[in-house]
């Protein structure tokens, strides 16, 4: 049975953090939808993955993450990603997702890029930097 670690930091105001370590196929994806869809029930609606951990993504992976922007698109929200392997950034561009999802390198270019994110962090007294920092993000 293929592995997937699972992390949530947040949620900050409306905003939270997915961090994903391991493989998200029609086996661990399940897990993943579960996270997001806990996340917009505690009213979360702007989402960061960050998939810079995993290995292997496949169409169910790829399903999961595009029905989860969707959700969040319906209540005004987001979702970007950070890709930390040319692997995995390899699968959007040949399915051409990189035009619908935010891309980023790092979870603080992505917190950084949401001017809701920024919000959301300086309401709580920190800075992007401090706050990604905080919850081993940098």
């Amino acid at each position: 049975m293929r592995e997937i670690d699972l992390e949530v930091f947040g949620p900050t105001g409306d905003c939270a953090a997915i961090r994903v370590v391991g493989e998200i196929d029609v086996f661990t994806a399940p897990r993943l939808r579960e996270y997001v869809l806990d996340l917009v029930a505690k009213g979360v609606v702007h989402v960061v993955v960050d998939l810079s951990g995993v290995e292997f993504l496949d169409s169910t992976g790829l399903g999961v993450l595009v029905g989860a922007l969707k959700r969040l698109r319906t209540q005004e929200g987001s979702l970007a990603l950070v890709m930390g392997t040319d692997r995995i950034v390899r699968v959007f561009t040949i399915t051409g997702l990189t035009a619908v999802f935010p891309i980023h390198d790092t979870v603080p270019d992505a917190i950084a890029a949401d001017a809701h994110w920024v919000r959301a962090v300086e309401r709580g007294g920190e800075s992007v930097e401090e706050w990604c920092r905080r919850h081993g993000l940098a």
